[in-house]
């Protein structure tokens, strides 16, 4: 017996911390995608800034070179002259000058006056002075010469090239954006079809030993009929085979649309506080509003699963104190919304923890699969359309959960 006790802690044990681990990867591995996803990016922008300074640079560069020219032409004689050497530069340094058509250049004279320009779009002097104006106020210096100063700006290619990066991290997000919520949807889809497969088989091993201790039970009231001493504990062993044959119903609609009954929901938190009461610790306080005190607050909810939420929610609050503290409910409401606040003076939980305690197979307890808060979630939120989540927690001072079911 102590063997398979140890065995038992053990399995129990190693299930936890699998179960811990599978978060633990999974954040490790959007740790190395976030940071493989940064470097790609990183190594694209700089390779892509360092390829628009080389092209910046050439771009200076010839703009230089046909400043030169233009000064060369200036120099040469007229178009009277005989044909000569100087007549063949003449039409080197034309090529030159007409050779570029990307860069948007103007040419001014030394005083001041617009000679000529190119690649402009538009042969309006007056869109040329706007562009002038422009030029003389970007980062880009001018080419100065002898007798002209060439104003300059970047080539339509060079500027989209600057652009590139921002568009291909766009693409790029986008891409991981949508396979993570393929994949997300996928995955959802999956766990889906596994809980509804886990809830009817459940269900299912549960009805035949439920069957047969309702039959034992009424086999023992008719045996026990002069033993008035027993009515007691047929009584709450009846509750209990009651409480079994709830379960089973709860696993049973799973996976498929509930109906929401309207009714009021002190009743609902009564009834639940009684059942859990006379099963924990007397060293547990329990503050629940009184229904008789509370004015009537109709809730439209399923009662056997808003029943299960409760209960687990004061299941892990008794857990969390080791059978000594309290354990209080609060009702309020909005326009919006009925909320049901659940206190307890437990250990607490981790604020890094309030969104991963709702995952499947979180648990910090020896026993158990980490189910009970993933089931809640799901009930409040896929069934009822309400919100859940950990309003307050503190290590060592308690939990308040907090949930809001719509009107």
């Amino acid at each position: 017996m102590v063997g398979q006790y140890v065995k038992a802690c053990v399995h129990t044990t190693h299930r936890q911390k699998t179960g811990m681990d599978i978060y633990t990867q999974k954040s490790r591995w959007k740790l190395y995608l976030g940071i493989a996803g940064a470097l790609i990016v990183l190594i694209s922008l700089v390779y892509t800034t360092m390829l628009t300074n080389r092209l910046a640079l050439e771009e200076r560069n010839k703009v230089n070179i046909i400043l030169k020219a233009q000064e060369e032409m200036a120099k040469e004689p007229g178009e009277d002259c005989i044909p000569c050497l100087s007549c063949m530069e003449t039409n080197f340094y034309l090529d030159v000058i007409q050779s570029n058509k990307t860069i948007p250049m103007i040419l001014v004279g030394s005083d001041g006056m617009i000679q000529d320009a190119v690649n402009m779009g538009t042969d309006d002097p007056a869109s040329w002075e706007k562009q002038l104006k422009k030029m003389q106020e970007s980062d880009l210096k001018p080419i100065q010469g002898l007798d002209f100063a060439l104003y300059y700006s970047e080539s339509n290619i060079l500027k989209q090239l600057r652009f590139f990066p921002l568009i291909q991290l766009l693409l790029i997000a986008a891409f991981v954006a949508m396979g993570y919520v393929g994949f997300s949807n996928a995955r959802r889809a999956e766990q889906n079809r596994v809980w509804v497969g886990m809830a009817k088989e459940t269900a299912h091993q549960l009805g035949t030993p439920i069957s047969a201790i309702m039959a034992w039970i009424e086999h023992l009231q008719l045996v026990l009929e002069e033993h008035t001493d027993t009515e007691d504990v047929l009584l709450e062993l009846n509750k209990d085979v009651n409480r079994l044959q709830l379960v089973a119903d709860r696993f049973s609609k799973i996976g498929s649309a509930p109906v929401l009954d309207t009714v009021n929901i002190y009743d609902e938190l009564e009834e639940c506080r009684s059942y859990m009461q006379k099963r924990a610790s007397r060293r547990v306080n329990f503050h629940f509003p009184d229904p008789a005190s509370s004015p009537a607050l109709s809730v439209p909810l399923n009662p056997p699963l808003f029943d299960w939420v409760i209960e687990n929610l004061l299941r892990n609050a008794l857990d969390a104190m080791d059978g000594q503290g309290s354990i209080s409910a609060e009702v309020t409401e909005d326009d919006r919304y009925v909320s049901i606040l659940i206190t307890d003076t437990g250990k607490g939980i981790p604020t890094s923890k309030f969104k991963t305690v709702f995952e499947p197979g979180f648990t910090t307890k020896k026993r158990g699969w980490g189910l009970g808060l993933s089931l809640t979630k799901r009930i409040i939120e896929d069934y009822h359309k309400g919100r859940i989540f950990v309003k307050w927690s503190e290590e060592g001072k308690g939990t308040t959960f907090c949930i809001q079911l719509p009107k």
